[in-house]
């Protein structure tokens, strides 16, 4: 949830960690900091608000210490204020500490802290592990590396964090559990971040901290890395990165959301490349073919994911028990741990997850691994805990997603899921071979569908402006397009703050109905392809209550643009694939309607990018 992001070396620390702190702004933006070190001193300066906000309250300083930490924050444990921001300083003001998670047992460990003296400024989890590393540091007569290692065995819950101290102006000390920590290295310096935005431009070498691993880096030495439980010393595997800069710019769009929108055709594409061979009429997945038996022979398939993944994950059934009519159940991850659910050792569990850090996925990814079950992962990010959890996966390589509302990352896990789909029902002989090869070809052609879909921006922006004031909205879709409809009311309601609840056309009359009056603007998922009749039904009972319907419409519709008060078309498409277009139209709606209401796309409220606490 929160960013974290450190530097030592010899350049100044400041403007790298203030630039790294605004990349990672999409993990939280309650509050931010920032403390440099200096030899027998620090300089704190943290605020409430935005990165924007701690430059200005930086505005006259000296700042030109080379090592430092820097946090944005995504509150957990009190409220957005200056004096629950991060970082924060023990008792005696050596040990200073940037914290994204949290401690679950923060309360005792309080309550025995103040028993020894200590006292608190703030209501948060996180300045009570400070004071007790400083505890233990004192206590003990300990290194800093020690003190963090014996105060971490002492806690529960999830962390990643960075340490240090007063002492030494060349050492930090950083660890985690459950949340992403990535150390960049550089000639003779190093990077700290949540993830490899914030150093991609210096170094595209990156180690990525394991559960339950902590580091020690020192200026001018080799990162020393060591299990937290035991202090076993490890060899960390060095990672070349992934992303470019210009993968994380705006790249002259006004919003992230917006850029990301329009990269679809691109990500997409970048997804399928080197998997589809439809002239060959083959798709290359070495994730599933490796293990096709496990797949072949599960008795079930359980998708596990959150928020926008599990959407995805509801398209993923569909596909999945079309083509390989192996029996699927959708899962959320967050549910799914706390149910004490039957898992057996011939399920195929697959994760989905943006970022590959969601904590419920992973808690629910262990849960099955601990039952015996293959586990499975589809995720965005290389690296990341899911990739690293799972026996097996597919990244989607639809590139860095910035914008918190999740756009681009969407359809590339429909796109994998597609893949998957499409690959088992070819070798477990469900589908023909002119039926598979058909709808390889179908599918290649998608990014280019997608290009043609987002041409109806401007006439999207025109009902955007008719019912920016909405207070409440319908999002109705039937078969594959039910998950649409889901998503594309959780876009609205992410980002512009109106009220949006998507369901299946048909269970508009058991209950929904009665909201309908000429006030309420109805979002109707009408493919040609698909059940169409149905849908037209639902439209009309919809119309003779007065609401006003808006239509997405196969390219071309005459029968319910008669009936709809505004149509947008998308290009003609297998029913299968109708999702992946149709969520363009929804995406570009919500976009327009937040921006037009004043709401910032990018960094809606209450929300973070990456879920890492529960």
């Amino acid at each position: 949830m929160c960013g974290i992001v450190g530097y030592i070396g010899a350049r100044e620390a400041y403007p790298i960690i203030i630039n790294g702190l605004r990349r990672l702004e999409y993990r939280g933006y309650d509050s931010a900091g920032i403390v440099l070190n200096y030899p027998g001193s620090n300089e704190l300066i943290k605020t409430k608000g935005k990165v924007a906000d701690l430059e200005e309250k930086s505005k006259g300083k000296q700042l030109n210490a080379n090592i430092g930490i820097g946090h944005t924050r995504w509150a957990t444990h009190g409220e957005p204020n200056d004096v629950n921001s991060h970082p924060h300083l023990s008792n005696d003001g050596r040990i200073m500490l940037v914290h994204n998670g949290i401690i679950e047992n923060y309360e005792p460990l309080k309550i025995q802290l103040k028993e020894y003296g200590f006292t608190f400024e703030s209501e948060t989890d996180s300045e009570v592990l400070a004071n007790l590393i400083q505890y233990f540091k004192s206590k003990e007569n300990l290194s800093l590396t020690e003190a963090v290692r014996y105060a971490l065995n002492e806690v529960v819950g999830a962390y990643a964090i960075a340490v240090m101290d007063n002492e030494s102006s060349d050492e930090i000390v950083v660890a985690r559990l459950g949340s992403p920590l990535a150390i960049g290295l550089g000639e003779d310096e190093f990077f700290i971040a949540s993830d490899a935005s914030p150093f991609v431009e210096f170094t595209k070498d990156a180690i990525y901290l394991e559960d339950g691993e902590m580091a020690t880096i020192t200026r001018g030495e080799e990162v020393i890395v060591r299990k937290i439980e035991g202090n076993e010393i490890v060899s960390p595997a060095i990672q070349e990165l992934q992303i470019g800069l210009e993968q994380i710019e705006k790249g002259g769009y006004e919003h992230f959301m917006l850029k990301e929108i329009n990269e679809q055709p691109k990500s997409i594409l970048d997804t399928m490349r080197g998997r589809l061979l439809p002239e060959e009429g083959l798709i290359r997945m070495a994730g599933i073919w490796d293990h096709k038996e496990k797949f072949y022979n599960a008795k079930r398939i359980i998708i596990v994911a959150c928020g926008t993944s599990w959407h995805a994950g509801l398209v993923g059934e569909y596909l999945i028990e079309e083509f390989a009519r192996i029996p699927v159940e959708v899962e959320y991850a967050s549910e799914f741990r706390y149910r004490n659910p039957i898992i057996n050792k011939d399920d195929v569990v697959i994760a989905i997850s943006q970022s590959g850090e969601t904590a419920d996925t992973l808690a629910a990814l262990k849960l099955a691994k601990d039952k015996g079950a293959f586990i499975y992962g589809i995720c965005n990010v290389v690296g990341s805990s899911i990739a690293r959890l799972t026996d097996a996966g597919s990244f989607t390589h639809a590139g860095p997603e910035i914008g918190v509302a999740s756009t681009k990352a969407f359809t590339a896990q429909l796109t994998v899921l597609t893949l998957i789909a499409l690959k088992l029902g070819n070798h477990n002989g469900n589908l023909t071979t002119e039926r598979y090869r058909s709808l390889c070809y179908e599918l290649m052609n998608i990014p280019q569908l997608v290009e043609k879909a987002l041409e109806s921006n401007d006439i999207i922006k025109e009902i955007a402006a008719k019912y920016k004031d909405s207070e409440n909205a319908l999002y109705l879709g039937r078969g594959y397009n039910f998950p649409t409809a889901l998503e594309g009311a959780l876009k609205l309601k992410e980002i512009s703050y109106i009220h949006a609840e998507g369901y299946p056309a048909a269970e508009m009359k058991h209950g929904p109905i009665a909201l309908i009056d000429e006030n309420m603007p109805v979002i109707v998922i009408a493919p040609k392809k698909g059940h169409y009749d149905k849908v037209v039904s639902n439209i009309q009972e919809i119309k003779s209550r007065k609401g006003k319907i808006i239509a997405v419409v196969t390219e071309g519709d005459v029968q319910v643009r008669d009936l709809a008060d505004y149509v947008i078309e998308i290009p003609d498409c297998s029913e299968e694939f109708s999702p992946i277009l149709a969520t363009i139209p929804l995406q570009l709606l919500s976009y327009h309607i937040a921006v037009m209401r004043g709401a910032n796309v990018d960094q809606p409220r209450n929300l973070a990018k990456s879920v890492t606490v529960e």
